[in-house]
């Protein structure tokens, strides 16, 4: 049996990325959602609530981490960020080994990575391929601004803390366009899927 295939997905914010993981499960590729998981460890009962609360006294209201609190803490602060990514990245690289595991024991030929800070965080180095999800400056700037509680600060402070797109795309195996349409981007997956799984 041919070797299961790890596609890593990523994007800068507002360009479409978690849209596009839904089209590859659509086409029953197995996606693992690093954001989700982050969610469940900050949730009631979450691994990553003890060791959060220990280290950035007062984030955890009710059992569960407050990502606004916590928000507030590590905005603008490098030294906190490192602190909190020391803690969180080790425990998404668990569950995401789990996934792989479960992946391969379902013989699956081909499984995606979500991962926001692929390259960020030398994620590609654990990936067969890469495809980047991308859309023009002034799409991702009218969808970012569209989130509650967005500012154009506060988007601008996001992009500088991520790689730019240009240098994503340049790096990327696949580029797939998220801004014209996604009857558009869906045949784009579409064919990376054919490609990657295609004996």
């Amino acid at each position: 049996m041919k070797r299961m295939k790890i596609l890593g997905l990523t994007g800068s914010i507002g360009m479409g990325k978690s849209e596009t993981a839904r089209m590859f499960r659509r086409l029953g590729v197995p996606v693992f959602d690093a954001d989700a998981a982050v969610h469940r460890l900050f949730a009631k009962g979450g691994r990553a609530v003890p060791l959060i609360e220990q280290a950035f006294s007062g984030v955890v209201q009710d059992g569960r981490v407050d990502r606004q609190a916590l928000g507030k803490v590590v905005f603008d602060n490098n030294e906190a960020l490192r602190r909190l990514e020391a803690i969180v990245h080790p425990l998404v690289r668990e569950a995401e080994q789990r996934f792989l595991k479960r992946a391969i024991r379902h013989r699956k030929p081909l499984v995606v990575l979500d991962i926001p800070l692929l390259f960020e965080t030398s994620g590609q180095s654990r990936c067969d391929h890469v495809a980047v999800v991308s859309a023009p400056a002034h799409v991702q700037r009218y969808r970012v601004l569209q989130r509650p509680g967005m500012t154009p600060e506060r988007l601008s402070a996001v992009l500088a803390q991520q790689m730019p797109d240009r240098e994503k795309r340049r790096r990327a195996d696949f580029v797939i366009q998220s801004g014209l349409g996604k009857a558009y981007a869906f045949e784009q997956v579409r064919r990376i899927v054919k490609l990657l799984t295609t004996p």
